[in-house]
């Protein structure tokens, strides 16, 4: 079978405990903008597009994320391409989507409990953290959600939209279907295309989102065994900090 039509196999949650546990040993990787990148990659910042906010109108990811990004697209077949509609994340960004799910989900359900709540929540949307023991996976810059499109910018079917809630976000949902039609063959030749690029590449995925793979940060290392992350926190450095830094080691 060729590698880009295998079978997306079903993976368990982590533990979160025992993931946000395993150590950082950060290595400097910078973050660099991907507005610049060209074809056979796309870049469509979609939570600014929604009007998340604070939302960023420019995609950030690890200098070393980036190469594997073009690594995958480069694997893709002619005429589709790599779309990337998240990367970096700030902290009061991952607060708003978490807040807003869970607010959510205690409307649908009142009665239920908020250790339930929170806990469905959290498949989806991980907990903002600053934490530099466990920080929220797209703060470190290890975190991209992607899809697909076609050679004119329409986007692949991948079954639900981005950020979709449903069980059917879950990466291997539609390879439990029996006898798939025409529209659910897409969706999993689609899906296996995806997955398969990015795992080539070095990533990881969270089973729980079809869109979303992590390498260096401590998800990847959770799921690739690797002994340690290699990325931390992070922040997006302003124009003041490079001037302090540069001021620092200017001649008197």
């Amino acid at each position: 079978m060729n590698f880009l039509s295998q079978p997306i196999p079903s993976h368990p949650e982590p533990d979160w405990s025992r993931l946000q546990a395993l150590p950082i040993e950060e290595v400097g990787d910078p973050l660099v903008p991907l507005g610049l990148v060209t074809s056979p990659i796309r870049v469509y910042p979609a939570y600014f597009h929604l009007g998340v906010p604070g939302a960023l109108a420019e995609c950030h990811v690890r200098a070393s994320v980036l190469t594997r990004l073009q690594q995958a697209a480069r694997l893709l077949p002619a005429g589709i391409e790599l779309v990337v509609l998240d990367g970096w994340r700030p902290l009061a960004v991952q607060q708003y989507l978490f807040d807003t799910l869970l607010a959510a989900m205690r409307d649908h359900d009142p009665a239920g409990s908020e250790a339930e709540h929170q806990a469905r929540a959290r498949h989806f949307v991980a907990p903002p953290s600053a934490d530099p023991r466990a920080p929220s996976p797209h703060l470190t810059g290890g975190s991209v959600d992607v899809t697909l499109c076609d050679g004119e910018g329409r986007l692949l079917d991948m079954g639900t939209e981005f950020d979709d809630i449903s069980p059917w976000s879950y990466s291997a949902a539609f390879e439990a279907v029996a006898r798939p039609g025409p529209r659910e063959g897409e969706v999993i030749e689609n899906r296996r295309l995806l997955h398969s690029v990015m795992i080539r590449a070095g990533f990881t995925n969270l089973p729980s989102e079809w869109w979303h793979f992590d390498y260096g940060n401590q998800s990847w290392a959770w799921y690739s065994q690797a002994p340690q992350a290699l990325f931390g926190a992070m922040s997006l450095p302003g124009l003041q900090q490079r001037w302090q830094r540069q001021v620092a080691v200017f001649p008197r």
